[in-house]
């Protein structure tokens, strides 16, 4: 199990439709989320915390899930 830390950019307009599909996937394992607001750009930023086993695999699920936007991670913890 991991703790895997994941900072999401996606476009504020599209923000809603995309954030119940990403919901869907980590449903369960959210340790800690938070919403900033859109910046100049339009651009809003998510950032959770959430328990994984495979998080490699969690990535390129959640990149295809936001398209357009930017998805990172860090891994914070290992057990």
């Amino acid at each position: 199990m991991q703790i895997v830390e994941l900072d999401i950019k996606l476009p504020y307009e599209g923000r809603g439709k995309i954030l119940g599909r990403l919901y869907g996937k980590v449903r369960g394992r959210i340790r800690d989320i938070h919403f900033f607001p859109p910046d100049v750009r339009g651009i809003s930023e998510i950032r959770m915390e959430v328990i994984e086993e495979d998080a490699s695999k969690l990535l390129s699920e959640l990149k295809k899930i936001v398209g357009n936007g930017k998805v990172t991670s860090k891994v914070l913890s290992e057990a």
